[in-house]
């Protein structure tokens, strides 16, 4: 039996994925498809939630009867763009529930992408040849799920291609070809959100497919709960929401789409976002263009008209987890905690490495303002045990080191360089020809008559 959406149990473990699906649904009313991939062990409870946010999706108005879902202001499918305003009146528009569609790893091209439609076309009294749209059409301005990604982009590369496509732009571009029938490119918006485990074969999706790794705007690890109430609340019978909570959660998605538009973002902020681009050398523009997006979301569902660098320090680990290496995001982390430290930062001076470092030779104590405790407690959880001094250097790493238990942030379960002890011979090594006789060890024998 699927659980139900508000029913679910909230903690620490998987909070950061309940803010990400907030922000993707907004974000798709909007018209605007925000990816969201996340990674955890079995068991955490990432696919069940993925699936139980369908139940409180809000509905969505087409062209009535379209396959496609085509929005009667922007008509895009072959069956419906070109008309003009008094046909597509005519044809009329319905309400329908917003597409949460799903494919498997095992998929096939026809069923994934389209076909040709058989029914049609074996009508004996009008014989037809035309497309059936696949499953990533007909998502068209809905939710894609897709559980096992890493293993799709292993035995389906010719799909994962389909996905390069369609989550390349926003909106994102399907060709659907048949044999016999010319081709159709149209423009689709869907959001495609995607599960996985690191840990299992065949491996992390950016070990995989980088390219298609880089196409999530929010990578987002689960974690297991770690206290015993949390456990036992999960265990009682948790099947039912409290009649009405999901059109309630649906109402609230509408809220925040309708006040995003109110949301301002300083050039202060674009700056700050933009420093961080250029001083950690992130790869991929689509980085800082979600950090961005993600600020704006998280800033609208909590009803503030600015955003604030708490709001773009709470998405930094969402953008950034699968894009650089813990060294990296431990000095992210510090540059946010500096802007914050320097007004003229935040109210629009250049941020830069140059900057950066005459911060970094001033340490003067921190304020207690609402973002450094946030940061602070941000920096703690994601390197337990540093002393906030971090260890790598800017850029220095542009990739995860380790995929699946390096970022204890979202999956609890690594640690920071500062955290892990030094073990190795402090000293260099020397040839033996350049040792005393004293300073050699022949044998056990000898190590015990000294």
């Amino acid at each position: 039996m699927m659980r139900q959406y508000q029913a679910l149990i909230r903690h620490e473990g998987n909070d950061a994925l309940f803010r990400a699906i907030d922000m993707s649904v907004v974000s798709t009313l909007e018209n605007v498809p925000l990816h969201i991939h996340v990674e955890g062990l079995r068991g955490t409870g990432k696919t069940t939630i993925m699936r139980a946010a369908r139940s409180v999706l809000p509905p969505i108005t087409r062209v009535k009867g379209c396959l496609y879902n085509c929005d009667s202001e922007r008509p895009h499918c072959p069956d419906h763009r070109g008309l003009d305003r008094k046909t597509l009146k005519e044809l009329g528009t319905e309400a329908c529930p917003m597409p949460f569609l799903e494919i498997s790893a095992s998929v096939k091209m026809g069923t994934a992408v389209g076909s040709l439609d058989l029914a049609r076309i074996t009508n004996r009294s009008q014989p037809d040849a035309a497309l059936l749209p696949g499953t990533i059409p007909q998502a068209h301005r809905g939710i894609l799920f897709i559980d096992e990604i890493n293993r799709l982009a292993e035995t389906a590369p010719e799909i994962a291609d389909v996905l390069l496509g369609v989550m390349g732009t926003k909106p994102g571009i399907i060709k659907v070809e048949e044999t016999g029938l010319p081709p159709v490119t149209m423009p689709i918006t869907v959001s495609v959100w995607a599960a996985s485990n690191p840990d299992e074969d065949p491996g992390p999706l950016e070990d995989i497919r980088k390219q298609l790794s880089d196409r999530f705007d929010l990578g987002v690890g689960t974690q297991r709960p770690s206290d015993a109430g949390c456990v036992l609340d999960i265990l009682r019978d948790c099947q039912a929401a409290a009649p009405g909570e999901h059109s309630r959660k649906a109402q609230e998605f509408l809220a925040a789409l309708a006040f995003l538009d109110e949301v301002h973002l300083p050039w202060a902020i674009r700056n700050v976002i933009a420093g961080l681009y250029v001083e950690f050398q992130l790869e991929s523009l689509r980085a800082v263009e979600a950090l961005q997006a993600c600020s704006r979301l998280t800033a609208a569902l909590e009803r503030s008209r600015e955003v604030r660098l708490d709001h773009l320090a709470a998405v930094v680990p969402l953008v950034l987890k699968h894009r650089v290496d813990l060294s990296a995001m431990e000095k992210i982390v510090e540059r946010l905690l500096e802007s914050k430290d320097d007004n003229q930062d935040v109210a629009g001076a250049k941020p830069g490495p140059q900057g950066a470092r005459a911060k970094s030779q001033d340490k003067e104590a921190k304020p207690a303002g609402s973002l450094h405790r946030m940061v602070t407690d941000l920096r703690n959880k994601l390197f337990p045990g540093s002393n906030g001094e971090g260890q790598g250097q800017p850029g220095a790493g542009n990739r995860r080191s380790s995929p699946g238990n390096d970022h204890p942030g979202m999956s609890g379960m690594g640690s920071s360089s500062a955290s892990v002890p030094l073990t190795c011979p402090p000293l260099l090594a020397c040839p033996l020809a350049k040792l005393r006789s004293d300073e050699v060890l022949r044998g056990e024998e000898e190590l015990m008559s000294r």
